[in-house]
């Protein structure tokens, strides 16, 4: 009887430590579950290693979330970046050119699961950076330097961006933009280009001075013959009989103005019109 008294108290202790244990592994776990924020413009994809591994279809947005210890989450950027890469390509007549481009891109914003299971953080260089250099390598290989240098260079930088979008469109990765920054060439040849070019516009400004000339020509001409058929159509309609009319109406204001004193008339038959003459 005395030795039952004497053990319950130690069980009752060991209870307690148990407790204790759990409470304080419940409480690491607490502690050491990730109090995790993603940042506006990102995507969060969780890795379960307990649960089926990569959730690959679920995407966590922006804000606070709880993930817990034995899981991790990998974020990716989904907003539009800028890179920028320099290269030495041959021109169509086999010209080495030193061309400087950058590449705007983002990984697409419902696709960030698969962009990780299949690729990984490091796309850019995997994925974009040698298509991008493919690209680049094979369009401006169609073209004279010269082209490039003036003339071809937005259709040039259309043509490396539809080749790297449908190189990249099935890799999760969203293409924005492709711009050539600068093209150099050989100082000869680029002194050569920039003097035909020059020499370009000047005959067109000659042209253009030209065409302007003409046309301002033709239009003194054409000025200048309607005035020519007024006059014809005028002097058509001027009959001796019109003229006489008029000097009646005339003669006939005069002689009613105050001021008329003599009357002269013409010689008869020859239609001669009366002068009126006299005034203050």
């Amino acid at each position: 009887m005395s030795s039952t008294n004497l053990n319950f108290p130690r069980f009752k202790f060991r209870g307690i430590w148990v407790f204790l244990i759990i409470g304080v592994i419940l409480a690491l776990i607490i502690t050491n579950a990730t109090f995790l924020t993603i940042d506006t413009g990102h995507r969060g994809i969780l890795f379960k290693p307990f649960s089926g591994g990569l959730d690959t279809k679920n995407i966590y947005g922006e804000g606070f979330h709880v993930v817990a210890p034995w899981n991790k989450m990998y974020v990716y950027d989904i907003r539009i970046n800028e890179e920028f890469e320099k290269m030495d390509v041959l021109s169509k007549n086999g010209l080495n050119i030193e061309v400087e481009l950058s590449y705007r891109f983002a990984a697409s914003p419902t696709d960030v699961g698969m962009l990780h299971q299949e690729i990984g953080p490091d796309y850019v260089s995997r994925i974009i950076k040698p298509e991008i250099r493919s690209a680049t390598r094979e369009v401006i290989g169609q073209y004279l330097p010269e082209e490039l240098y003036s003339t071809k260079r937005e259709a040039i930088q259309d043509e490396i961006f539809t080749k790297t979008s449908q190189a990249i469109g099935t890799k999760h990765i969203v293409l924005d933009a492709v711009l050539i920054r600068s093209v150099q060439l050989p100082e000869k040849l680029k002194n050569a280009i920039e003097q035909k070019l020059e020499e370009e516009q000047l005959a067109f400004q000659y042209e253009f001075k030209l065409d302007r000339e003409r046309k301002d020509a033709e239009r003194r001409i054409i000025e200048a013959k309607a005035k020519a058929d007024a006059n014809t159509i005028l002097n058509a309609s001027l009959t001796d009989r019109i003229l006489k009319d008029k000097g009646i109406e005339a003669t006939l204001d005069l002689a009613k103005s105050e001021n008329a004193k003599i009357v002269i008339i013409g010689e008869a038959g020859k239609g001669g019109l009366p002068l009126i003459l006299g005034g203050n």
